[in-house]
């Protein structure tokens, strides 16, 4: 069976049982817990909170960044929800919000590749999951590019960035991200579009586009869930 069939067998299959999982487990917003609508949502009063921001920031040497949302209480709680309370099906809503702030692509030519940032093997192997691997899934499955998640390598492992300022984290991630050399002809001459869940400092991301643009990309943007603004760096979770 070619994967598009197979695929369509599962989302039919997901239809047929979405109403005995909502009768299983009753759908909560995953913000606050109230009761919802459907499974894949939030309730009015989070939607309502949730603050989209200008699309005018860069991450670094001018690459545009596009955040679906600004970190603000309730962006927090879903990034608490699915990163560390390991609710990895909140990756569709996410990529939902963040795939509508991403610029529509021309007609023709190769579809951008889709890079999320690495975690180190330790910390994957510990969370069993890399939440921007999911989102650049997602995003490929929504038809925003092709994902290409094996693109950069987190070889040294460092400490929780959460509360650092921006000096601090380029310290700590001076040389440990790398671009894998089996994927640099396929980043040669493509646009990169860098995914991650929250954009703190920006310095993750720089590192992440120096490696990338070894490669010699044809252009390099951030797509993100959440931008930190400045001064709430110190409630990263």
């Amino acid at each position: 069976m070619r994967h598009r069939e197979a695929m369509a067998v599962v989302a039919q299959l997901a239809r047929h049982l979405a109403p005995v999982v909502d009768l299983v487990y009753p759908p909560r917003c995953p913000s606050c817990g109230v009761a919802i609508a459907s499974q894949a949502g939030l309730c009015a009063e989070c939607w309502s909170t949730l603050e989209v921001p200008d699309q005018d920031d860069a991450a670094g040497d001018g690459v545009p960044v596009y955040a679906a949302t600004i970190y603000n209480a309730t962006s927090r709680r879903l990034v608490l929800a699915y990163k560390h309370g390991g609710r990895i099906a909140l990756s569709r809503l996410l990529a939902r919000l963040i795939a509508a702030q991403l610029p529509e692509r021309g007609e023709g030519g190769a579809p951008p590749l889709l890079v999320p940032v690495p975690l180190h093997r330790w910390r994957l192997w510990s969370r069993g999951f890399n939440q921007a691997a999911l989102l650049a899934r997602e995003l490929a499955r929504m038809g925003r590019g092709e994902a290409a998640v094996a693109a950069l390598v987190r070889h040294r492992r460092t400490p929780n960035l959460g509360g650092l300022g921006r000096e601090a984290r380029e310290r700590m991630l001076s040389g440990a991200i790398r671009l894998d050399p089996r994927q640099s002809l396929r980043l040669a001459g493509r646009d990169v579009v860098l995914v991650d869940d929250v954009l703190t400092s920006g310095a993750t991301s720089r590192a992440c586009i120096a490696a990338i643009a070894a490669a010699g990309p044809a252009s390099i943007t951030v797509a993100c869930f959440a931008r930190v603004e400045e001064g709430h760096r110190g409630s990263m979770p």
